[in-house]
């Protein structure tokens, strides 16, 4: 077995980074209460930003998550403020033309609703829902990532939106219009279909023909080349193939699952944290990217709910080792070194074949601490998903 001898983290390491993790939260929230984090950090501090980007509710489920382990007054109240902050931007529809309504509206609103009754994030996460059932495609079945509908260029679907797709089986439960989840259901079969190659590397982006529907082409927009396996992309195929067995009881997930998983393990340097795309491994001069490490491990670590016993105490061990390494030598130990909770992530490299963008390299970035958190809220207790 890979790994076989990497030492674990132990209950009292998971309570230790929970508690410096809350504290960290808890410092930052004169700064950050009506403003939001920056995506990623500069010089390893995040800058205040508005509600404006797709990332901002990564860091209300920062506040969440410290709630929960706290159950500190202060926190409960700066996560209430930013849910009417999201309220006010899906009614004036600020920068929700995409279809990361699940990035924004799960950690934030579903989650504040879930914790503390407050209604008005039930009803900003409906209207997320319905903002992003609005990029549906039937031709095609899939939820298209960004860009305007009517353009071929734009017809496609990326790998992160299985993680968006949690917020419409949830507003399906809620309303009790199956709409919701009718199409996130498609959009799973289809992304999976065709965004899981051969040997279980995964394309970053799938492209579909506009008239007929039919798969087209793979391609990167922020991995090494379109043949690699960005490793961000290949975390986001762990944790949401365990997200579609959870809501569609297919099967066949599980199988996938594994071996994405598998692919994932093979393909890291010996301390087990991924470098920024899994082309590159121990000896090249790359960066890492520490975020991948903390939403594999959730995948894991959900995934074994639904595993019999042997495989689910296999992936635990493995995520509890993962989290052991980023703890040990990613994790910010001193508030004076960064106002974040993990260093040494990367939000898009710059390569010859990289069309996206070129910032937040070795960096901390929001969803790195955000599911840092969630990876250590899972070991510690029965964690009831934000997804």
């Amino acid at each position: 077995m890979l790994f076989e001898n990497m030492p674990e983290i132990t209950e009292k390491e998971v309570e230790k980074a929970l508690q410096f993790s809350t504290e960290q939260v808890i410092r930052n929230l004169p700064e950050f209460t009506y403003k939001f984090q920056n995506a990623y950090s500069e010089g390893n501090f995040y800058h205040p930003i508005e509600n404006d980007y797709w990332t901002t509710g990564f860091w209300t489920g920062e506040i969440w998550l410290a709630y929960e382990f706290s159950g500190e007054e202060r926190l409960k109240k700066a996560g209430e403020i930013q849910i009417q902050s999201f309220l006010d931007r899906i009614n004036n529809k600020i920068a929700v033309d995409h279809h990361d309504m699940g990035f924004l509206y799960s950690p934030s609103c579903v989650a504040g609703y879930k914790l503390t009754g407050d209604r008005r994030g039930r009803e900003a996460a409906i209207k997320a829902a319905d903002q992003l059932i609005m990029r549906y495609h039937p031709v095609g079945e899939f939820i298209q990532a960004w860009g305007a509908m009517d353009e071929p260029e734009n017809y496609r679907l990326i790998i992160d939106c299985l993680l968006n797709l949690p917020l419409l089986y949830w507003a399906s439960e809620e309303t009790g219009d199956y709409k919701y989840r009718d199409i996130a259901e498609k959009h799973i079969h289809t992304a999976i279909k065709n965004v899981v190659r051969e040997d279980y590397s995964t394309w970053h982006t799938f492209f579909f023909d506009m008239t007929t529907g039919a798969p087209d082409h793979g391609a990167t927009c922020q991995g090494y080349r379109d043949g690699s396996a960005w490793a961000r992309g290949q975390a986001w195929g762990i944790y949401g193939c365990a997200l579609a067995y959870k809501y569609t009881k297919r099967e066949e997930y599980i199988d996938i699952f594994k071996h994405v998983t598998q692919y994932f393990l093979e393909h890291l340097p010996k301390d087990m944290v991924p470098y920024w795309d899994l082309e590159f491994t121990d000896g090249d001069d790359q960066p890492r990217d520490s975020s991948s490490a903390s939403i594999a491990a959730c995948g894991m670590l959900e995934m074994m709910k639904y595993m019999d016993t042997e495989d689910a105490e296999s992936y635990k061990k493995l995520a509890k080792q993962i989290m052991k390494s980023v703890y040990d030598n990613y994790a910010v130990k001193d508030p004076k070194v960064s106002n974040g909770l993990v260093l040494h992530s990367t939000y898009s490299n710059r390569s010859p074949y990289n069309t996206c963008n070129h910032y937040g390299v070795d960096e901390c970035n929001s969803w790195g601490d955000y599911f840092y958190m969630e990876a250590l809220t899972r070991l510690q207790k029965d964690w009831v998903l934000y997804w």
